[in-house]
């Protein structure tokens, strides 16, 4: 997925100078913030590769294996909960991080800490029915080496569960309490349900002719699915209509 290799591309901390974070403390403060919140707490661990999951009753309520706790990956990406959550909000979950990194990135280090993604997605609980679920996401980058470190995630329900389920993805100021990113576009009310399933293909980097054999389709239509998004997004194009939702 092409997304997913930029994201790599950037997270991922291969420079030759280590980071001398202790992971101990963090994998401490991830716990913490399992037991207190009751969350699932995931830590990634940029440097390694790796990511720890530790898991509330919440993981229970998700329908998350429980055999592992902490459960140890190796990987930033923590699988058993990202396949739960809803193909579409699954796309704009990374797109987010992309924003948050690159707005991270662009920032005086010493305010990095200030921010946050805060964000309410679709997941699949443990009766395989979608419910919301809010996250948060926050970064911890390297005194040695300038770079990100640590990710720490936390999922848990939603406090307000109405239907239609609405996914909603913020970045935040948490010292000012302003919301500095926020998605502009409800796709469910815009777009059809095959429209959607384009555009998610199209945000993934796939070429009209890929989409078209994924989806049992002509080339034309899956062209006239495209052009109809452009219109219904006003967007120069349909790759574009992902990068004008998030400003």
């Amino acid at each position: 997925m092409e997304i997913i290799d930029k994201l790599n591309s950037r997270l991922l901390d291969k420079t030759a100078v280590k980071c001398q974070l202790d992971i101990e403390v963090y994998k401490q403060r991830a716990l913490v913030y399992m037991q207190m919140e009751g969350a699932v707490s995931v830590l990634s661990d940029m440097q390694a590769d790796k990511s720890y999951v530790y898991k509330s009753k919440a993981a229970v309520e998700l329908g998350l294996s429980m055999e592992e706790n902490p459960a140890e990956i190796n990987s930033i990406w923590e699988e058993e909960i990202i396949k739960k959550i809803h193909p579409d909000d699954r796309l704009k979950k990374y797109i987010h991080e992309l924003m948050f990194y690159e707005l991270m990135d662009s920032i005086d280090p010493e305010l990095r800490a200030d921010y946050c993604v805060l964000s309410k997605i679709r997941m699949k609980d443990k009766n395989d029915e979608y419910r919301l679920v809010k996250h948060r996401m926050f970064y911890v980058y390297s005194p040695d080496n300038g770079k990100l470190r640590f990710a720490l995630c936390l999922y848990h329900t939603a406090l307000v569960q109405t239907q239609p389920l609405i996914s909603d993805f913020m970045i935040i100021n948490t010292v000012k309490g302003e919301v500095m990113v926020k998605d502009k576009l409800d796709y469910q009310n815009i777009l059809s349900k095959r429209e959607l399933e384009i555009l998610t293909y199209v945000g993934e980097g796939y070429a009209s002719k890929e989409i078209a054999e994924f989806l049992s389709i002509s080339i034309n239509t899956v062209s006239r699915h495209r052009q109809n998004i452009l219109e219904k997004l006003k967007v120069k194009n349909s790759v574009q209509a992902f990068k004008d939702s998030f400003h």
